[in-house]
């Protein structure tokens, strides 16, 4: 079959959750047999946000051949157990990066570069690229922003282009606000109807509306809205907030989103999506009544996005042992000697959390020692898998005054060092070791339990690494370093073997974590943080 496009667009407000709608609408149409990819469009002119603030942009996600991307990729992955690649996500600032680039090569003939044709070809040559490889019959993009943005008119345009082009192998999905007036108790249309008009100014009718809202949609409701967008009613769909996103896509189905589309592309739509898999999660996730605690210790606790694939590889592992998630947020820049134990003691578990830079180094220490002297299952990631090399070295070791150069250049134990291909580098952007590795677990250890295999690929996302200079004098120490890249022997993995469980990854596990294949990692720290909290509970009916 000829590969069909699903164009996804939002209006009247940022954050109505494009990427859920998206992934939702891909976890049916794959759970119906289909090919799926997703791919989004950011309209910002960074080549990526790698070099964006957590504040500005939440959480940066990695793909497997090493694209820094957009956080709803890992929403995509997460919903569809598919690994997405640098030509999922696209920037403004790529697509001009790649007209000038062919402008200073000489390749558009010495014609003028314009935003139509040459920005607009580009951006449609990104949309048609996964297509045209022929692995899928479905191609659904997200376009970033809402409409009326400015810079979200050229991939707008891109999109009006293809839509005459595609014909009936394309469809658009336009996510808008339904917003309930409490004075007047009842559901405003216009902000809907206005969105819509600005999509029809620009030469795109959309073919499904899904409605973002808070209160129940009526059939009155949703009949007015079909009539004055010009949708038929059995394509205006209703979502309304659940307390899981992961029960999406089953609400999308109640309302045929998915056959929606399926008889909108001249596709049957008979049949029911294979779902049971994704059902025995969501029956596990309400069945659940016991809690595990866990606690976060990092510098970006208030943003609710900063650790988004870490705060739901740990959802997901929660609901599979059979317990609800109850997470801790623990400010790292507050966290001292003097509030140490009255902060940390009721916890099950213990993540450090990744990052960079130097602020709130000093608080991740002082976790990381309460935990090692209290035996608490602790669960260090890329720099919080460094912090607990540097408080091992400073505690257990000795070296006294042992830091990453990162955080200390004139550190006399750089037991954390930047990578020898890095210390030439000055540009920021994608310039670290970025993608998926392999990594060798020694037989025998904790990693290797969790994984039960001894070769395992992760992906990684940072400059510095364990000074190789070192090994033997943590490994004398009780700190093994227990795996490590076969080709570079570049230290992987750490953990403190007879601690009921204290293990440090240098890669970042929870981006390969999705709702139908839980990376292990997470699985066996949460396992370890329940018999943890098993055993204080006897001990205290003792």
């Amino acid at each position: 079959m000829e590969t069909k496009y699903i164009f996804v667009t939002g209006g009247v407000v940022s954050s109505l959750g494009k990427g859920i709608i998206s992934s939702s609408l891909a976890n049916l149409l794959i759970a119906r047999g289909f090919r799926v990819t997703i791919q989004k469009f950011d309209p910002y002119i960074n080549i990526d946000p790698g070099t964006l603030n957590p504040y500005e942009h939440g959480e940066c996600y990695v793909t497997v051949d090493g694209h820094e991307a957009d956080l709803d990729l890992g929403h995509y992955e997460r919903f569809t157990n598919i690994r997405t690649t640098r030509a999922n996500n696209v920037t403004t600032g790529r697509i001009y990066q790649s007209v000038i680039d062919k402008e200073r090569r000489g390749d558009y003939l010495g014609k003028t570069v314009q935003i139509v044709p040459h920005i607009t070809d580009e951006i449609k040559r990104k949309v048609k690229q996964l297509g045209n490889t022929g692995q899928f019959d479905f191609v659904i993009t997200e376009i970033g922003g809402v409409v009326g943005d400015i810079e979200s008119l050229p991939f707008l345009e891109a999109v009006r282009q293809l839509r005459w082009e595609l014909g009936r192998d394309s469809v658009c999905v336009h996510l808008t606000y339904v917003p309930y007036i409490a004075a007047a108790k009842e559901l405003k249309t216009k902000p809907t109807q206005h969105s819509v008009k600005q999509l029809q100014q620009l030469g795109i009718q959309p073919d499904v509306l899904v409605l973002r809202t808070e209160h129940p949609v009526t059939e009155e409701v949703r009949r007015k809205i079909a009539l004055f967008c010009n949708v038929a009613p059995d394509a205006v769909v209703e979502s309304a907030d659940v307390p899981s996103i992961y029960e999406v896509p089953v609400k999308m189905h109640e309302q045929r989103l998915d056959g929606t589309v399926l008889r909108l592309t001249g596709l049957p739509s008979d049949g029911e999506p294979h779902m049971a898999p994704w059902l025995g999660f969501l029956e596990k996730m309400r069945s659940a009544t016991e809690s595990v605690t866990i606690g976060l210790v990092g510098k970006y606790v208030e943003l609710q996005d900063a650790y988004k694939s870490i705060n739901e590889s740990l959802f997901q592992a929660v609901t599979y042992e059979g317990r609800r998630l109850d997470l801790r947020f623990i400010h790292s820049e507050k966290l001292d000697e003097g509030n140490v134990d009255e902060t940390l003691s009721g916890m099950d578990g213990v993540i450090i959390a990744p990052g960079f830079g130097h602020r709130g180094i000093e608080g991740k220490f002082v976790a990381l020692r309460w935990c090692r002297e209290h035996d608490v299952p602790t669960f260090g990631i890329c720099l919080g898998m460094q912090c607990m090399v540097i408080e091992y070295a400073r505690n257990v070791l000795g070296l006294e005054g042992a830091n990453s150069t990162e955080m200390d250049t004139k550190t006399p134990y750089n037991v954390i060092d930047l990578m020898e291909e890095q210390k030439s580098i000055s540009d920021m952007g994608g310039t670290m070791r970025l993608g998926a590795f392999d990594c060798a677990l020694r037989p025998g250890s904790l990693a290797a339990a969790m994984y039960g295999r001894t070769l395992v690929s992760e992906r990684h996302r940072h400059r510095f690494e364990f000074n190789e200079e070192y090994r033997s004098r943590f490994e004398a120490a009780g700190m093994q370093c227990v795996g490590e890249n076969p080709a570079t022997h570049l230290v992987e993995v750490v953990e403190v073997p007879g601690k009921r469980w204290y293990l440090g990854t240098q890669y970042h596990p929870e981006y390969s974590s999705t709702v139908l294949s839980p990376n292990p990692l997470f699985i066996g720290f949460i396992d370890a943080a329940i018999r943890y909290k098993e055993e204080r509970n006897e001990s205290k009916e003792q």
